[in-house]
């Protein structure tokens, strides 16, 4: 029988291991690179200082939702 938290069971999967499995989601990535893409897309179309700005705001913002997925990922499948 295998371990379990109170939370569910204890995997047994290394960290570095869940690292790459979290890394693996190609889908999240693309869409991540497109959402920036197209921001400073459009900045670039618009030639307004506006739009660069938001696009920067609007790249911090992916960044930041792709980074807390994927360290939800990582923390979900590894074991420390």
């Amino acid at each position: 029988m295998s371990p379990s938290r109170k939370d569910g069971p204890v995997t047994d999967r290394p960290a570095r291991t869940a690292i790459a499995s979290a890394l693996g989601n190609w889908r999240r990535h693309a869409l991540a690179a497109a959402l920036v893409v197209a921001a400073f897309g459009f900045a670039a179309l618009t030639a307004s200082r506006t739009a660069t700005y938001g696009a920067f705001l609007v790249a911090f913002a992916v960044w930041m939702g792709w980074f807390v997925l994927t360290a939800v990922d990582v923390i979900r499948e590894a074991e420390f």
